[in-house]
């Protein structure tokens, strides 16, 4: 890691960034940041606005809620909140994002926060930057317990450092330790990753909120009774970092939400845009060029549902092929998309063999499973009389409507959708029962039958690695479709669900997309894929990912990365589509420049290397060494590494006190709280005075972060500590740090437009 100084010359910070890219960067921090500031100032008048300020034991809790030792034996106040501000810039087919975290600590003792989030899962994560007051720490990759081993030491030497792990690939852990009283620490993270195209449609996704996930007990595998010492059985735990995957969630019954989100998206498609659209969260679109757009949130919001931007191209047909190149040291990289022409399904169509499986969960209640079951009624509408089917619901249970599969009959259909009609959401999620259920085959191989598994589920489970290999052992002949429902999926589990099943993913947010998207997935089922799909370079050698080319569905692109030792010749992509080959030749000459190819190249081979592994291609060692050095060369967090950064400059006093605070997430929005944790309802709190339709900005984040007005539920008569006093620290440090941070910021800029002429400076 290397510190620079906010206040260094102009060769110092240039090494690190542009000047104007950091005053660009600092302006949109010390917004969120002096929002921040704002909220915790404003929180005591809005508390006596309603009752007066208590301390809770943790006995006292009821519901999801994050506790901080105070002054008073057994009494405890809320811990502090954290503010998100998202920017990606997308260019053609990749998009860079930067993604600052500012944690703040309001109390008066020393604080180590600890925030479980999402990125993407195919996100090639490779840079932290740690901010503490004027300095920057910029963060090295390392073996991961190199990295916590390292940490562990800062944090006991009481230097501020800063840790990103991976707990999954779409679920990290951010570690800041030592923030003293009432000080602001800025974590920035920036990934690469590519964009999604499906038909003539782009998309984006930014994950905002990591779901709770159910997690199965630990079983006994093997008891040996043999040898000496004998008697003792083997126990093996499904997830065994459950305790790193699992945060306090929060009942929005009675809290504020929490963890607000700013996002902005410098959207540069490389074609004239049509429809610009975020089927989420409300938005504002700038048309910056035909080709461009300026989209930003319409305020902060809090982090309860994923962020999806789609975009079409103003023609009506979108774009098929792109390719694009860059060059790294001495290697090359491409990244081609080639989407195949729709082909006509033939009038003697293969009948097809299909299973839906439904998950009814705990998670999925409230508006997930009218997601999931307006989805199915939809797709048994979409049967054909030659075809066969079955339907399979499953929370902790499961049943299988008939023994067998049945011909779509009008009789066998509406006793369907009479069982599907009568669902409700309620248990855990036991995935892995199904799966195999909805793989057995009884069919002969040889009979005439495309056979397919529609599964419906949000995926919230934490036995990911059980579920993948069951489908690599029993796939058969089977492809799995994995439909994702809700606002806020394990879109890991689906995507390489779906990859090691040879099927697609489909994502349902809400009820609106249900017809839509069912609709575009059965004109994948009903249309002959393309197979025998394969690619080489007519020059030279590459290394192409995905090492295993998939068949290709209706709308479907094929995206490959590669390195190259020379670039030059084509790259030659042949297949089938039903019985006629397909070929598409694709002259290196003509690729566009790209950006972040390498990155890409290195994060899909990963990938690969992990589904080598699932479908024992390969060994666990092997799998590590590969991914451990792909990582270390292109410097990416993996399960293997972490990215540390460390100040040197210690600042928490020997012998005062470090409390850990893990942050509290808010619940997937649509979810239904007792559904998912059960138990009693809580006692009801008094309904928030505060005005919900302010338009300002900073006023929705300032309302957002604000601790709640309320009292914290108790236990039905439980004392109320009236008497106590609050942590110190509401003062105006706050304001005053930012205002001092900003005064250095302008005195940058000015010094260097100065010494540069008054030129534009270069950005990273």
């Amino acid at each position: 890691m290397r510190a620079t100084s906010l206040a260094a010359p102009k060769q110092s910070v240039d090494a690190f960034c542009g000047a104007r890219e950091i005053a660009i960067q600092f302006a949109r921090m010390i917004s969120l940041a002096a929002a921040m500031a704002a909220a915790f100032a404003a929180a005591p008048a809005a508390r006596a606005a309603t009752s007066v300020p208590v301390f809770v034991s943790p006995g006292d809790m009821h519901s999801g809620a994050l506790l901080l030792k105070s002054t008073g034996q057994d009494r405890y106040v809320e811990a502090p909140r954290l503010g998100t501000d998202v920017d990606l810039i997308v260019s053609g087919p990749t998009a860079r994002a930067r993604v600052t975290q500012i944690f703040r600590n309001p109390t008066d003792g020393w604080l180590e926060a600890v925030y479980v989030h999402p990125l993407p899962d195919g996100a090639a994560v490779d840079t932290l930057k740690m901010i503490v007051g004027e300095r920057i720490v910029v963060g090295e990759v390392k073996a991961r317990e190199q990295a916590r081993q390292d940490y562990e030491r800062a944090r006991a030497a009481g230097v501020k450092a800063g840790l990103l792990e991976q707990e999954r690939p779409n679920i990290f852990t951010s570690s800041v330790a030592n923030i003293g009283p009432g000080e602001t620490v800025l974590v920035q993270i920036e990934y690469q990753e590519p964009v999604r195209q499906s038909g003539g449609e782009f998309s984006l996704r930014v994950p905002l909120v990591v779901a709770p996930r159910y997690n199965p007990a630990p079983v006994v595998q093997t008891v040996d009774f043999g040898g000496t010492g004998g008697g003792w059985g083997t126990v093996s735990d499904p997830v065994p970092d459950r305790a790193r995957i699992e945060s306090p969630v929060l009942d929005p019954r009675d809290n504020l939400p929490v963890n607000p989100v700013a996002i902005t998206v410098h959207l540069n498609a490389g074609f004239p845009l049509g429809e610009v659209k975020s089927h989420h969260h409300a938005v504002r679109v700038e048309e910056v060029a035909a080709d461009a757009r300026l989209i930003k949130l319409d305020g902060p919001v809090p982090a309860d549902r994923d962020f999806e931007l789609t975009w079409r191209p103003a023609e009506t047909k979108a774009p098929s092929v792109g390719l694009f190149h860059e060059k790294v040291g001495d290697a090359d990289y491409a990244l081609a998309f080639v989407t195949p022409p729709a082909v006509p399904q033939a009038d003697d169509k293969r009948p097809r063999e299909i299973v839906f499986v439904i998950d009814n969960s705990g998670s999925m209640g409230g508006t997930s499973i009218v997601q999931a079951k307006a989805s199915l009624l939809y797709a048994l509408g979409r049967l054909q009389p030659s075809d066969r089917f079955n339907v399979i619901r499953f929370d902790n249970t499961m049943d299988v409507l008939f023994p067998d599969t049945v011909p779509a009959h009008a009789e066998h259909l509406g006793r369907a959708r009479a069982f599907v009609s009568a669902i409700e959401a309620h248990g855990g999620t036991e995935m892995v029962p199904p799966m195999q259920a909805a793989l057995t085959d009884r069919r002969d191989a040889n009979e005439n039958y495309l056979r397919q598994v529609v599964f419906l589920t949000d995926g919230e489970i934490g036995n990911e690695q059980q579920l993948f290999d069951t489908i690599a052992r029993m796939r058969g002949r089977s492809r799995v479709f994995m439909v994702g429902i809700g606002s806020a999926p394990n879109i890991f589990l689906m995507t390489r669900a779906a990859e090691l099943g040879r099927g697609t993913f489909t994502h349902i947010g809400s009820v609106e997309q249900v017809e839509e998207r069912m609709r575009t997935l059965f004109d994948k089922l009903e249309s002959p894929a393309v197979t025998n799909v394969s690619a080489a370079f007519s020059a030279g050698r590459g290394d192409i990912t995905p090492a295993t080319i998939p068949d290709l569905y209706r709308g479907e692109p094929l995206v490959m990365v590669a390195k190259l030792d020379r670039f030059a010749g084509t790259l030659d992509i042949t297949g089938t589509i039903g019985a006629q080959p397909w070929k598409v030749t694709l002259p290196l000459a003509g690729a566009a420049e790209g950006q972040g190819l390498a990155k890409l190249w290195a994060r899909r081979k990963i990938a690969d290397a992990e589904v080598a592994r699932t479908l024992q291609e390969i060994g666990p060692d092997d799998t590590d060494h590969r991914i451990l050095a792909l990582a270390l060369e292109h410097h990416l967090v993996t399960r293997l590494t972490s990215l540390i950064a460390v100040d040197q400059t210690p600042s928490r006093p020997e012998g005062a006190h470090l409390s850990r605070s893990e942050l509290p997430l808010n619940l997937p929005a649509g979810w239904d709280f007792d559904k998912v944790f059960g138990g009693e309802r809580a006692p009801a709190i008094q309904p928030d005075t505060r005005r919900a339709d302010q338009s300002d900005a900073r006023v929705q984040l300032a309302a957002a972060l604000a601790p709640s007005a309320n009292p914290l539920p108790t236990q039905a008569g439980a004392p109320i500590a009236t008497g106590a006093v609050l942590p110190k620290g509401a003062t105006d440090a706050e304001l005053r740090f930012l205002a001092g941070l900003a005064l250095c910021l302008l005195s940058l800029v000015l010094l260097a437009l100065r010494r540069r002429g008054g030129r534009p400076m270069a950005g990273f």
